[in-house]
């Protein structure tokens, strides 16, 4: 009797077992799919400047064209503050799913970790999962039409016995260490004057307050162009072909490799087929001759650089930051 009231029960487990093994199967293959889908629902670009501003302009750019290629929005959602770190800290903390991600900038992945990283509430490359390199920008340095050098070299031959000073738009920034960089290898002294934009800083170079302003070459083209500015050197490795005629620090015999660039991050622990389709889709928007145009008409240069080699890119620029800071520097940046 028991014998016959047992076998239903073992055959009803069976059953159960065969259920349980059938929707576990069914799991694993939604699995794929559900990244498959991705994007469900507008993405979202965490950019550290105010509309605008330059760097917003490219988020923008970028943003559009990501729209278009993935069929689904891109919204800029622009957090101010701090150099771009605030910004930064917002993506490092945000759920890793792909629907937030970061315009990343040489400031707050390289040169904000390479002189505090004690002090910021995110690690570099730690808390980040690298999407793609969009850009590099040569910094410049610029003087009045008016000033008495011609060319970079007759500037950096009057510093070694004359007292002459440079202009940047903040005391830290990656402007501010890129000059360093040309002072250390030219072994110049100049007095740093640090401004809060580059209107006030141009206005004071213009009325003889400063001898040269040294910032992010793109944004100031226009004003060359216009003849209001000179632009004596670049740094970078070559001569950029909107600006031709402008040298190179390295072909001065003073080699600051130092750029500004942007590029796109997500939170670390973002999946991995997420930060590939958005690699392979910013690929294709820098292809575009609407994005490239774009970025190359003021002097900056799109660079396709995606996922690990940007990441290696982001650890040896942080590299040359820190090799730039003296303590003299540091002591300048913390007072």
């Amino acid at each position: 009797m028991q014998h016959t009231i047992a076998a239903p029960i073992r055959r009803h487990l069976r059953a159960l077992a065969a259920l349980a093994s059938a929707a576990a199967g069914l799991l694993i293959l939604a699995a794929p799919a559900a990244h498959a889908a991705y994007p469900e629902q507008p993405v979202k670009l965490v950019v550290g400047f105010p509309p605008g501003g330059g760097g917003d302009l490219y988020g923008r750019l970028i943003a559009n064209a990501l729209g278009k290629t993935l069929g689904q929005t891109v919204l800029v959602d622009n957090r101010a503050g701090a150099g771009g770190n605030i910004a930064a800290d917002i993506v490092a903390k945000a759920k890793p799913d792909g629907y937030t991600i970061l315009l990343a900038m040489s400031g707050n992945l390289a040169v904000s970790p390479a002189m505090k990283p004690q002090s910021l509430p995110y690690k570099v490359p730690d808390d980040f999962t690298a999407i793609g390199l969009i850009l590099e920008a040569p910094h410049g340095l610029f003087v009045g039409q008016a000033s008495r050098f011609k060319t970079a070299r007759e500037l950096l031959d009057a510093a070694k016995t004359q007292k002459l000073s440079f202009a940047s738009t903040g005391t830290g920034g990656a402007a501010h260490i890129g000059m360093e960089m040309v002072k250390q290898k030219a072994g110049v002294e100049m007095l740093h004057v640090p401004y809060k934009g580059s209107g006030p800083a141009i206005t004071d170079m213009m009325g003889g307050q400063v001898d040269s302003f040294f910032a992010t070459a793109s944004p100031l083209v226009g004003q060359v162009r216009q003849g209001q500015l000179r632009l004596l050197a670049i740094t970078g490795e070559k001569r950029n072909p909107a600006i031709p005629e402008v040298p190179t620090f390295k072909e001065l015999g003073v080699n600051v490799p130092v750029t500004q660039w942007y590029g796109l991050v997500a939170p670390a622990g973002t999946p991995q087929a997420v930060v590939k389709l958005l690699s392979d889709h910013l690929s294709r928007a820098l292809a575009t001759p609407e994005v490239r145009d774009a970025i190359r008409k003021d002097a900056a240069t799109e660079h396709d650089l995606p996922m690990e080699r940007f990441r290696s890119f982001i650890v040896d620029d942080i590299a040359r930051y820190k090799a730039a800071i003296t303590p003299a520097l540091m002591k300048e940046i913390t007072q």
